[in-house]
């Protein structure tokens, strides 16, 4: 199916996750001038009437882009603000809403009413289903590796199940941070790659300099997998547990039922801000740079691999 007219001008198929804390306008509005999707959670706005104002910033300062923004809403019934949120952003007709933990077809409805698009972050094949049958346009598909909330599954298992029946825009989430990895998720089926953690070693993110510096540093085996933070299993930089008091190879068991989104976590160190996410593409990320050094990086990286393929496979 071909890909609606939102996205069709982007310089790369590239949607940067929304992360806690660190996603603010000023990381938004780089990505969505350097040419690819920009997006926050509404509950990095704090207080709420905050999300106001950001949304006023953001749709000033890229009134002028080619890339749309969107907006990540917590659908999970701990989030107490969703419907002054969703009020807030259907007052900007927010173009995106990334839909999380929960789908939610009066959410969906509310935004199609103001000609927005949903895509609704899904771990497996029955999530899914269930989304797009709530009133989803799109899916992101988050497969193992993949920073914060990350689905147990390959991205192969997961991308062959969803294509199997669904034809809409999908992304795919997990370790990509190369050009290489973003001609991967498209050979998969993906129509784009959901981009997290190089974001954080920028500039423009809200993170601490001991976490982009953490982020620079880092590999795929200082990615701890744990529930215990969130009541959700994801994915933390093990320097973080670390500094925190804790042995992150004997992290006890999270609680679900203590899940709580509003809150940032359920222990004393709370997630995102003193347990850091990330995803296991770190080792692709080796400086702290402005995102438009990186959007340019990625772009050449990914012409390159094009080029590449084409060669291995001789094609023109």
């Amino acid at each position: 199916m071909p890909l609606p007219a939102l996205f069709q001008s982007l310089r790369l198929p590239v949607i940067a996750a929304p992360m806690f804390i660190v996603s603010n306008p000023e990381l938004v509005i780089a990505q969505v001038r350097a040419g690819i999707v920009g997006s926050f959670p509404a509950l990095n706005a704090r207080p709420a009437s905050q999300l106001d104002e950001w949304l006023h910033r953001i749709t000033q300062e890229t009134q002028d882009c080619a890339a749309p923004f969107a907006v990540n809403l917590i659908v999970h019934r701990t989030n107490t603000r969703l419907a002054e949120d969703l009020a807030i952003l259907e007052k900007w007709k927010v173009p995106l809403v990334i839909t999380s933990l929960g789908a939610n077809p009066e959410v969906n409805a509310a935004v199609h009413g103001w000609g927005g698009m949903v895509l609704h972050d899904v771990i497996d094949d029955t999530f899914a289903r269930k989304a797009v049958e709530k009133g989803a346009d799109g899916l992101i598909a988050v497969a193992a590796g993949a920073g914060g909330h990350a689905g147990p599954q390959s991205p192969f298992a997961l991308m062959q199940e969803i294509r199997a029946w669904f034809d809409g825009p999908v992304a795919l989430s997990g370790a990509i941070a190369s050009g290489r990895s973003i001609l991967a998720a498209q050979a998969m089926g993906a129509d784009f790659a959901y981009i997290g953690t190089p974001w954080i070693a920028t500039p423009e993110a809200n993170a601490a300099d001991g976490y982009k510096q953490a982020v620079v540093d880092g590999h795929a085996a200082d990615i701890v997998n744990s529930n215990l933070f969130t009541g959700v299993h994801g994915n933390y930089l093990r320097p973080s547990i670390v500094a925190a008091g804790m042995d992150p190879d004997k992290l006890p068991q999270g609680d679900k039922s203590q899940m709580d989104f509003g809150s940032g976590g359920n222990t004393a160190a709370k997630a995102w801000k003193d347990i850091w996410g990330a995803g296991q593409g770190i080792g692709a990320v080796h400086a702290v740079e402005p995102v438009a050094r990186r959007v340019e990086a990625l772009a050449a990286q990914y012409q390159s691999a094009r080029a590449d393929l084409a060669a291995r496979v001789g094609i023109a």
